[in-house]
């Protein structure tokens, strides 16, 4: 009847003492934290808190929350990238969404847009969506390739990303979180246009940048970026 407590206690015992030599490896290769590494193995990565949540003390993934994104980008960007605005409001949103954030559908933003293209503030777009947040963001630059260079891609953009909350009674909206954006992609060296096509990098860039963003408002591991890096 002892039979199964001792198969139990023979495999937490390998276990331990493979993590134990995992850990001693890594000490002995790298000077690693084994304190850190001991933390991994027990309960994963540590996670960080999404920027948002750590300024405003709120959360919207809260279930009264519905969020809707817009995106705008001057004359200068649209010219060499038509349509950038929508496709960075559009992946943008629908990481939200798979972050449990009640998100309005993209096309009911860009149909108000549409038929507003005159609106005087960004908040104005939260009430016309009917949205309790508007995450509004600002690209001033957006590029693919490495400066000096028409055969090396390496994704730039930078800009300003604001969060409006929306008063459905007295109408407007105040903002409540600013963060300047100043992404790079890939992270190390940049990519041979050899290696893959102009359309293949934008989607790539176009994946990255959006998870930058949405990283503001949900949590992420360390260890994240480490796939980006080349």
């Amino acid at each position: 009847m002892t039979l199964p407590v001792q198969r139990t206690q023979r495999s937490w015992r390998r276990t331990l003492t493979a993590a134990l030599c995992l850990m001693g490896l890594c000490f002995a290769a790298s000077g690693c934290n084994y304190i850190v590494l001991l933390g991994y193995l027990i309960g994963g990565p540590p996670s960080i808190e999404p920027d948002f949540d750590a300024m405003t003390k709120k959360s919207l993934t809260e279930k009264e929350v519905i969020v809707a994104v817009a995106c705008y980008a001057p004359k200068e960007v649209l010219y060499d990238h038509a349509n950038i605005d929508k496709e960075v409001a559009r992946l943008v949103s629908y990481r939200l969404r798979d972050h449990k954030i009640t998100v309005r559908h993209p096309d009911v933003v860009l149909k108000w847009l549409d038929e507003n293209p005159d609106y005087d503030q960004p908040e104005e777009i939260g009430e016309g969506v009917q949205v309790t947040h508007l995450i509004y963001i600002d690209l001033t630059s957006f590029s693919l390739f490495e400066n000096g260079s028409s055969e090396l891609y390496r994704g730039r953009s930078e800009g300003m990303v604001t969060v409006f909350e929306i008063d459905k009674e007295n109408g407007g909206g105040e903002p409540i979180y600013n963060k300047e954006i100043i992404s790079v992609f890939p992270l190390a060296v940049p990519r041979s246009s050899y290696e893959v096509s102009k359309q293949g990098f934008m989607a790539q860039y176009l994946t990255r940048l959006s998870e930058e963003i949405g990283r503001l408002f949900y949590e992420y591991y360390n260890g994240d970026d480490m796939s980006d890096a080349a």
